[in-house]
């Protein structure tokens, strides 16, 4: 009971709010009723067959069936309107294979199902990480999506095949006292099926929550981001390459000054001395008349 505790008080059950843990819920509730109307049904018929010697009929011949329909197996007693031993007629066709098929379907959707369950409530962090668990639920998942729908399509038409062999107007063909005048053969019940085409019904519901499920699972396999991190937005403007940042583009004009253009300096003043070469006398100051007589 120490285990069953710790395992309940470290659960995290708010996943089960979630979308991913919602439908897994839904999953295991119509699995359930999926496999259960159609693997505990057992139906019923009557017939009667009214010989012209009214010591030999028989008005209330029951015939039962049921899962897993093997129907060839069924047999019932019938009058023969020739004499005091009845004639033994067995139903037509087998059924079985598409039958089976949906309920083991439905069996293993519940069993993975809940396992799932446990594995969000527990183990999420194992489940998340390195997106691993994700991805095997995902391709689970779509399995049985597609499970779903060959055994719902397989089980209805097995069970539009089961409603006519036993049909009692489609049975009453195969009594021999029947085919004369003189005898009388009716119906006097029907088989209920309605239990068997709710299961049919449960089948599509199935079908259609683990391929909406898939969407959910697919979100937590890190695929979508893989698939986005490929993707640069118009809007975002790429950096300019070096090229343009070492251009011309980029530098000053050596030659422009604060005035633009050259400027030359006429504060500045040359001539030629005495030894031949060229001198500059900056800042020089007039020389008076008086000086130069």
């Amino acid at each position: 009971m120490d285990v069953v505790n710790q395992l309940v008080a470290q659960g995290q059950y708010t996943i089960v709010k979630q979308p991913l843990g919602f439908i897994k819920v839904l999953q295991w509730i119509f699995a359930i009723f999926a496999f259960s109307t159609c693997g505990s049904y057992s139906g019923m018929f009557k017939m009667s067959v009214e010989c012209k010697n009214r010591s030999e009929s028989d008005l209330s011949i029951e015939v039962e069936f049921e899962y897993p329909f093997r129907l060839h197996q069924v047999y019932f007693d019938a009058p023969s309107c020739k004499g005091p031993h009845p004639e033994r007629l067995f139903l037509v066709g087998d059924y079985s294979s598409s039958a089976e098929f949906f309920v083991t379907i439905g069996v293993f959707s519940f069993l993975y199902s809940m396992a799932a369950l446990s594995v969000y409530c527990f183990m999420l962090e194992k489940y998340r990480e390195n997106n691993k668990g994700a991805q095997i639920d995902f391709v689970v998942t779509a399995v049985f999506a597609f499970m779903w729908l060959v055994s719902s399509c397989a089980w209805a038409k097995g069970l539009s095949d089961v409603k006519t062999a036993t049909d009692p107007e489609k049975v009453i063909s195969l009594i021999s006292a029947c085919d004369e005048r003189e005898n009388a053969c009716r119906e006097v019940y029907e088989p209920k099926v309605s239990g068997l085409n709710t299961s049919v019904a449960f089948g599509f519901v199935n079908m259609i929550l683990w391929i909406g499920n898939l969407w959910f699972v697919f979100k937590e396999t890190g695929w979508m981001a893989a698939f986005s991190g490929t993707y640069v937005p118009s809007q975002e403007k790429q950096p300019a390459p070096d090229s343009f940042a070492q251009g011309g583009y980029g530098q000053q004009d050596p030659y422009a000054g604060s005035q633009g253009g050259y400027q030359p300096d006429y504060g500045q003043q040359g001539g030629y001395s005495e030894d031949g070469g060229y001198s500059q006398h900056y800042e020089q100051q007039p020389t008076s008349y008086s000086n130069q007589m």
